[in-house]
């Protein structure tokens, strides 16, 4: 397993993606199954990759920037895995595996490697912070594909254009279905995502490790999209031609857009996510009892 890199999973989704782009041009009775065998066999790959950094680094594979986009990464590729399998005629790899590739080329080349600091008091806090933030991606990016399919679809029965013969999208009632959902998983998703954040950031305070200061920029960024994310919900339960057509699918769209904005602007403010800082010396008789697991390393 130690051999297996980034580059081999990646290589074999990027071939998966080329297949599937191949359906734009011309039929063949084997294509599905060869995509199906290079997806499944990076997917394969991806989570020996992880296997072995579980048994090798501490904390993984959840420790790290780093991880978290290879592991958002992973589940989207089951996503797809799941819906090709289901919907064979369906080019879902051309909306998936884009997205796929680009979380594996942020966690290459943009995402920092140093595993989140980490008190004993707070690593169950700081498990359901990542580990929820991180399934609601996920749904956004699925709802993200699901919006983009719906609009092409609203667009073709508005004009009443005919379907292409090599290109087949779901039922517009059954994106919308799937909109929908994505919109409700992922609100709940990150919200207790970010709940659990402000609740580690409190258990970090109160004993003085790597503490990240209220007004940093990945809190107000991450509570703005939490409120755009409850909008959006409350919009689709409470009006209900917002959960048909291109209102929803504009939603989940809109949604994604919040999302890589999110995202995208920790590379520009200055943040102290994910930084490690040396503890304050305890001052208090429950500090002095309370134990801490730091280093630059996450570990012992």
């Amino acid at each position: 397993m130690s051999g297996i890199s980034i580059t081999c999973f990646a290589a074999s989704y990027a071939v998966a993606l080329a297949l599937e782009i191949t359906r734009l041009f011309f039929r063949s009775g084997v294509r599905g199954a060869v995509m199906l065998l290079f997806a499944g066999a990076g997917l394969l790959a991806q989570t020996l990759f992880f296997v072995y950094r579980a048994m090798h680094e501490p904390n993984a594979p959840l420790s790290s920037e780093f991880d978290w986009y290879l592991i958002a990464a992973w589940c989207l590729m089951l996503a797809y895995f799941d819906l090709t399998i289901h919907h064979p005629k369906t080019p879902f790899g051309l909306f998936v595996l884009p997205l796929v590739l680009g979380l594996i080329g942020m966690a290459q080349f943009a995402a920092d490697r140093t595993p989140f600091p980490r008190s004993q008091a707070a690593q169950i806090w700081g498990a359901i912070h990542g580990a929820f933030l991180l399934l609601g991606t996920v749904a956004v990016f699925i709802g993200f594909v699901a919006g983009v399919m719906a609009l092409a679809q609203a667009y073709r029965l508005k004009h009443k254009i005919s379907p292409v013969q090599r290109f087949n999208l779901p039922s517009l009632e059954w994106l919308e279905g799937l909109n929908t959902r994505a919109i409700t998983v992922s609100v709940i998703m990150i919200a207790i995502g970010f709940l659990s954040g402000i609740v580690l950031n409190l258990l970090h305070d109160r004993l003085h490790v790597a503490e990240l200061p209220w007004n940093d920029p990945i809190i107000w960024t991450s509570a703005l999209l939490v409120g755009w994310m409850l909008t959006a919900a409350g919009f689709s339960i409470f009006y209900k031609p917002a959960r048909q057509g291109r209102k929803v699918a504009y939603l989940t769209v809109a949604s994604f857009v919040f999302l890589v904005l999110s995202i995208g602007l920790r590379f520009f403010l200055p943040t102290q996510h994910g930084t490690t800082h040396a503890p304050h010396a305890p001052t208090t008789s429950q500090e002095l009892n309370e134990p801490t697991l730091l280093s630059a390393r996450g570990g012992s």
